[in-house]
């Protein structure tokens, strides 16, 4: 997470890719710490938080009126809350702070080191969203078909809803923002597919409310189902609006690619590319 927003200061890299020149990719246009590191991070941070689940899931998070369970479980949400929330604040600022005041001059180079940039935040929001829209919130379904209980903030909720739902959401907003303030293409309106991809698994937190509300009057933990959860479904399915941010990005790429004259290694033009040693050529 911090080697992200460590690499959205783009003002030093600038001149380092204006010297870079030429045709060539180098370090100053990707990196693949900025891809890799975040990951590694982020799977190493849920994999201690499970185990940290597995030792006192069962052992102090049954009761919730036990003394045990407000020092594993209540303690945990008390500084959860306060910590993503400074956080999002914070990197929403930070990003807007450093915006690019002057999109209209943005060299090609720079602009494709940004949208590997944006590349990695979007591969950091997939991570996130995986962790808690997908193992978390499954593993939430087992919980309560396994344990009845006895208050909404489980120690399977506390993990699910109020962590890693919060971390995906700054992750998708970060790299909204970034894209926003750093990309001309992004910067000039607002991207309907970006939106839905981002929106989408945001709902799902403000969802939580209404599935709360409804635990509190109908028992549901033997069907995980049931029409009350049918919203953490629907806006999930949002993510699927990727495929137009993807488009997007390799649409503009590929136009940014051949201002900057790395046409010459990546040929788009099927006629004109060269056939591989051995290929039969094309019926005429």
């Amino acid at each position: 997470m911090s080697t992200v927003s460590g690499s959205l200061a783009d003002t030093e890299h600038r001149d380092a890719a204006e010297q870079g020149g030429g045709s060539k990719l180098g370090a100053d246009v990707f990196d693949w710490k900025i891809i890799w590191v975040p990951f590694v991070a982020m799977f190493a941070f849920y994999s201690m938080i499970r185990v940290y689940e597995q030792i006192y899931g069962f052992s102090a998070g049954l009761d919730s009126f036990s003394d045990e369970f407000k020092t594993y479980w209540l303690s945990v949400l008390w500084i959860e809350l306060p910590t993503l929330g400074a956080a999002f604040v914070g990197v929403m600022a930070y990003l807007w702070k450093t915006r690019d005041r002057d999109l209209a001059n943005v060299t090609p180079r720079e602009e494709i080191r940004r949208y590997f940039v944006l590349m990695a935040w979007l591969t950091a929001y997939a991570t996130a969203v995986y962790w808690g829209a997908s193992f978390f919130t499954e593993q939430d379904g087992t919980w309560h078909q396994t344990v009845v209980r006895d208050t909404d903030f489980t120690p399977s909720h506390i993990l699910e809803f109020y962590l890693s739902y919060p971390i995906y959401i700054i992750m998708g907003c970060g790299a909204f923002m970034y894209a926003k303030t750093r990309l001309p293409f992004y910067a000039k309106g607002y991207s309907v597919p970006f939106l839905l991809f981002v929106v989408g698994p945001f709902m799902i937190f403000p969802n939580v409310g209404l599935n709360e509300w409804g635990h509190t009057f109908w028992f549901m933990e033997e069907i995980f189902v049931a029409p009350l959860h049918w919203g953490f479904v629907f806006f999930g399915w949002f993510a699927l609006a990727v495929f137009g941010v993807s488009l997007q990005i390799l649409g503009r790429l590929r136009e940014v690619i051949i201002a900057s004259g790395l046409e010459a290694k990546c040929s788009f033009n099927e006629e004109t590319s060269p056939l591989p040693a051995g290929a039969p050529a094309a019926a005429e």
